[in-house]
């Protein structure tokens, strides 16, 4: 990782985690901080207690004071990206022509389904994973086959063997929707697992889109591969942006870049879908991969640090909790399963995010501490929940602390 660039000001650099205070943050008015009461620590929503990034925070003012408020256009988006692939991942071979604006991710995801697969095909997820996969999936008329990871987290081939012959068997044209890095469980995918995903997507003949939105966030200890860099990937498409990256996912803009031998699909994207993203979305998403790579790091270091502070609290305060050591993003799974609390689940299907059940709802109800409950992530999450570790360590102590006394007040109620 590149050292830390000096503040503008001449001040030492500091951890963004750390610049907000918890008055200052209740002046939010996004979900995360509105959702619950005041007394509520949120730690649930994918949402980064942090200030805007300056060369984001510049450009956006820049845009404000000109009244460039306009129509987005060209291609200094994706000229962004290509950039900072090269520069953080080696992804040298990046085609800006084989790209094109969307309003956002998961609104990518589903334009490229529609382009590669018909209304009732199959499409294959790793369970436990992202609750929208399943919503926006089935809202646009195809079927979730799950394909659950591994105990180690990890995905498992022969599950997804069994799910791509599954998916074959039940449509015309099948699809994997990978999520790299994978929410919620933190795992950042090796090369060779991406090489093993090419060679059963190619056997089984089933296209991949991979949602690359946590790509920056690889903490020390992985390496992020672009899954288009693999070897047998040329017909997939990836969708990312800097919105988690960056906590821009007000600001709407991404961007879908296809395989070699996917480009004649890409063409294919009605053009309104281009439409959809805000111009002051582009410029901010533009200005975070052109010239937020200082700040990045600093944030990455803040997540570092509080990876490991969360590791010491759990020990501390939850230590029937096991805790999987994420790879990258700033999400923690936690397996509460041991805590011997019921996990029925409300009505409805999964990636309903505000459903509560089990240990979320105790740490909700009793903690005051907001959590998403594992249920809705599909097979492997009933009796898990994600925790967001991107705020500051004094939240974070907090949070984990009263989650301890919780617990604590459970078993000795139940023993």
């Amino acid at each position: 990782m590149a050292a830390p660039a000096p503040a503008t000001d001449g001040s030492p650099a500091q951890n963004p985690l750390t610049q907000l205070t918890l008055d200052e943050l209740r002046q939010r008015t996004s979900v995360k901080w509105r959702m619950h009461p005041s007394d509520v620590l949120p730690l649930w929503v994918a949402e980064m207690d942090v200030p805007l990034a300056p060369p984001v925070a510049d450009a956006l003012r820049r845009a404000i004071d000109l009244g460039d408020t306009g129509y987005a256009y060209g291609t200094a988006y994706a000229e962004a990206l290509g950039d900072f692939a090269a520069r953080r991942w080696g992804w040298h071979d990046f085609r800006v022509e084989h790209t094109t604006v969307v309003p956002d991710v998961m609104m990518g995801i589903v334009e490229v389904l529609r382009l590669v697969t018909e209304p009732g095909d199959a499409v294959v997820v790793c369970s436990p994973v992202y609750p929208p996969f399943y919503a926006f999936v089935s809202h646009a008329g195809r079927q979730v086959i799950e394909a659950p990871l591994g105990p180690d987290l990890r995905m498992d081939p022969a599950a997804l063997d069994e799910a791509f012959r599954r998916a074959r068997a039940h449509g015309r044209r099948p699809a994997f929707l990978l999520c790299n890095p994978h929410n919620p469980t933190g795992v950042v995918h090796r090369r060779d697992e991406l090489e093993a995903v090419a060679d059963l997507a190619r056997r089984h003949g089933l296209r991949v889109v991979s949602d690359e939105i946590h790509a920056p966030l690889v903490l020390p200890g992985a390496q992020f591969t672009p899954y288009l860099t693999v070897a047998g990937a040329e017909n997939a498409f990836a969708l990312t942006s800097a919105s988690k990256a960056w906590n821009l996912a007000g600001l709407k803009a991404a961007l879908a870049v296809a395989g070699p031998q996917a480009v004649a699909d890409l063409d294919r994207m009605p053009e309104e879908v281009g439409h959809g993203p805000s111009h002051l979305g582009v410029l901010a998403h533009t200005a975070a991969f052109r010239a937020g790579g200082p700040w990045l790091d600093l944030l990455l270091d803040g997540l570092d640090a509080n990876r490991a502070l969360l590791a010491a609290l759990l020990a501390k305060h939850l230590p029937s909790v096991p805790y999987h050591r994420p790879e990258g993003t700033y999400l923690a799974w936690l397996d509460c399963t041991g805590l011997s609390i019921p996990t029925e689940q409300p009505d409805g299907e999964p990636g309903v995010a505000s459903d509560l059940a089990g240990p979320a709802k105790m740490f909700l109800d009793q903690a005051r501490v907001a959590l998403s409950s594992g249920h809705v992530f599909g097979t492997g999450g009933a009796g898990f929940v994600r925790l967001n570790f991107a705020t500051s360590p004094a939240i974070l102590t907090e949070a984990v602390t009263r989650m301890g006394r919780t617990v604590d007040a459970h078993l000795a109620s139940a023993g």
